[in-house]
């Protein structure tokens, strides 16, 4: 564990290998992880927003997955914008991304120095590909073009 105090953001809409890994390395290098969940509100504008799990499910399918895991050391807060709680939390040291989720880091990290806070360590992970070879992205598995684990659907 190299921080006390980590972040990570996202809809976690269906659960994919991609969210697994982003979430897995927030474990990873954090020894308490803050997930910010994005409200119902937030998504409407999101690629087949009409079918995007409620708040609800998302948020129960979370805890399944940290409880399958063992991962104890977490607090999940909901968010209703990009920067959520991040610039509120002095004792966050790092935030968790994927490539592409990267530009949002530095936006936190713009409103944490706004507020006279010091930037988050930006922990990057690669993204993980789908079985076509694009990446896994809960849009395309909305669209019904793959399942979960990136395999193509028929």
């Amino acid at each position: 564990m190299r921080y006390k105090k980590v972040v990570v953001g996202g809809t976690f809409d269906r659960l994919h290998l991609g969210h697994k890994a982003l979430l897995r390395k927030a474990f990873e290098v954090g020894k308490y992880v803050y997930i910010g969940l994005t409200s119902d509100e937030m998504i409407k504008n999101k690629p087949y927003a009409e079918k995007i799990l409620p708040y609800e499910i998302r948020l129960r399918d979370l805890i399944k997955f940290f409880e399958v895991n063992g991962y104890r050391n977490y607090r999940i807060i909901k968010i209703n914008n990009a920067i959520g709680f991040a610039d509120k939390l002095k004792s966050l040291e790092a935030i968790v991304v994927s490539e592409e989720t990267y530009k949002g880091a530095l936006i936190v990290n713009k409103a944490r120095e706004e507020k006279g806070l010091k930037p988050l360590a930006i922990v990057k992970i690669g993204i993980v590909k789908s079985r076509l070879g694009c990446k896994i992205s809960s849009s395309l598995i909305r669209a019904g073009l793959i399942d979960p684990f990136g395999n193509p659907k028929r």
